[in-house]
């Protein structure tokens, strides 16, 4: 979903109430944010001690990493699997613990 003009108030500066509509599958969800929420610093600050990395192959395609990442930077890549946006990845492990097949392995971050 890309950010329109009839998605912004009159004044363009916040996103006006949509309504819900239910949907049957997981698939027919957006694949990121409707909306840019615009974020104080570019990339991550270097604090992050670990980090996801998703294995393709394990990978069952349930979203549930997607849904309970609570910074929103899990996101979809085509009709299987997932991505993590980095710069933005805190490395708080939720997406790991709650992945039914263990397809996310959190490991220590390095200065490359």
């Amino acid at each position: 979903m890309k950010k329109t003009k009839d998605m912004l108030s009159e004044d363009g500066t916040r996103p006006v109430k949509q309504e819900f509509v239910k949907r049957a599958h997981i698939s027919e969800y957006p694949t990121g944010p409707g909306f840019t929420a615009g974020h104080l610093a570019d990339i991550n600050a270097g604090w992050r001690a670990f980090r996801p990395i998703i294995d393709l192959k394990k990978c069952i395609s349930c979203y549930k990493c997607y849904m309970v990442c609570p910074d929103g930077v899990i996101f979809k890549i085509g009709t299987k699997g997932v991505a993590v946006d980095y710069d933005y990845c805190k490395g708080c492990g939720v997406c790991a613990n709650e992945c039914p097949v263990k397809a996310i392995t959190m490991i220590k971050e390095t200065l490359d």
